[in-house]
């Protein structure tokens, strides 16, 4: 009979980047929940706080430290802070990310070709590099790569962010297959639309009502007719960060509302 308490983090030690918002935040405190220590890490110490101060008011262990990802010694910062406090890494949950912006292939220039790449792809990278090292010397860990519904079908006007989308996926591939013989597993949750700052960002350009009627429009498009929330995501990282995950790697959880089965665009216009 199956063990459930194979899905318990109890005195794992986990990262999550990105964690003090939107699907970082849900995601560290759905860790929190099932046991794990949690060191939250993103540019804002202040929002971090806030967040640790939630998961430590609900009996949790957090660590807050700030962080740019998208810098190699930023993300040695982070590993050594996180070392120096628990000793080990046993969670890297990569959701830190740059916001899409909205603008045409043709209009893209090199400042936020490198702005995004530097954060989705170069800082996912080296951030999983670093911890993949600590926990290949402690016998195992679990990476999981936050991508998005993006890197499978291209949105119109945000080529770059959709691009580096894809880019992950190919990260968790590369890092599964090198990483499978330490006990490592890497996997990917491809989030579709979720209620964040992120998602209303696709809207930026336009009036307060232009946006919440373009939003609800979606809403109403979408097959389930609704936009997702981070709790959506939670379960499935909670899944892959546990013991219960132990015999897949390099494998994408999409969780979309069916979003990727429907010919429904993000954006309806710029």
């Amino acid at each position: 009979m199956f063990d459930l308490t194979k899905f318990s983090l109890k005195d794992k030690v986990a990262i999550v980047t990105g964690g003090s918002r939107g699907i970082g935040q849900g995601i560290a405190f759905g860790f929190a929940k099932f046991g794990a220590k949690v060191a939250v890490t993103s540019r804002k110490a202040e929002d971090l706080e806030a967040t640790a101060a939630e998961i430590r008011a609900c009996g949790g262990e957090a660590l807050v430290v700030p962080a740019h990802i998208g810098k190699i010694d930023e993300i040695n910062k982070v590993i050594g802070k996180v070392l120096d406090r628990y000793g080990r890494i046993d969670i890297l949950v990569n959701n830190a990310g740059a916001s899409p912006a909205m603008g045409s292939v043709l209009d893209c220039d090199e400042r936020l070709w490198d702005t995004v790449m530097n954060l989705n792809m170069k800082g996912l990278y080296f951030m999983s590099q670093a911890a993949a090292r600590v926990m290949k010397n402690q016998g195992g860990g679990k990476i999981i790569n936050i991508s998005s519904v993006n890197g499978f079908k291209p949105e119109p006007f945000v080529s770059v962010y959709s691009i580096s989308k894809a880019g992950v996926r190919m990260i968790t591939k590369a890092f599964a297959a090198e990483l499978a013989p330490y006990n490592i597993q890497v996997n990917t949750i491809a989030p579709g639309p979720v209620n964040t700052k992120m998602m209303d960002s696709h809207w930026w350009n336009l009036p307060p009502e232009e946006a919440k009627k373009a939003k609800a429009a979606l809403e109403e498009a979408l097959p389930m007719h609704r936009i997702g929330y981070p709790d959506d995501i939670t379960g499935a990282a909670v899944y892959l960060a546990s013991d219960a995950s132990a015999y897949t790697t390099g494998t994408e959880i999409v969780i979309d509302g069916a979003y990727l089965l429907s010919n429904v665009p993000f954006v309806e216009k710029y």
